[in-house]
């Protein structure tokens, strides 16, 4: 094999390896991120959520996108991470169920 196809290709794999480390994949995490937004919207949609509750709810989920991608950052999400995310998670359903399901309702 010639040199140059050689160096050629442990060049490739150098510079594949950043960006495979920094796709560290956090499917759970994004998938409930995705249906807690879709419950925000619902409710908004509904009348279940006022525009400020809404808008407070969306900052919650902002600060556990911010969780998340911090986490992602060194390519490697441990099990301590993931834990404090899912906790915070947790945090958000129960503020959205509250939110929703209390006496306010958008005019």
């Amino acid at each position: 094999m010639p040199v140059a196809k050689i160096f050629t290709l442990a060049l490739a794999g150098v510079l594949a390896l950043p960006a495979f480390a920094q796709t560290q994949s956090t499917p759970r995490i994004d998938t409930r991120q995705e249906r807690q937004e879709t419950r925000i919207e619902r409710g908004e949609k509904s009348g279940q959520l006022t525009p400020k509750e809404a808008a407070k709810l969306e900052k919650g989920q902002a600060h556990v996108q911010k969780m998340e991608n911090k986490a992602v950052a060194d390519g490697k999400v441990t099990k301590k991470e993931r834990a404090k995310i899912e906790k915070a998670q947790d945090r958000q359903s129960q503020k959205i169920h509250r939110e929703k399901h209390d006496k306010q309702a958008a005019k």
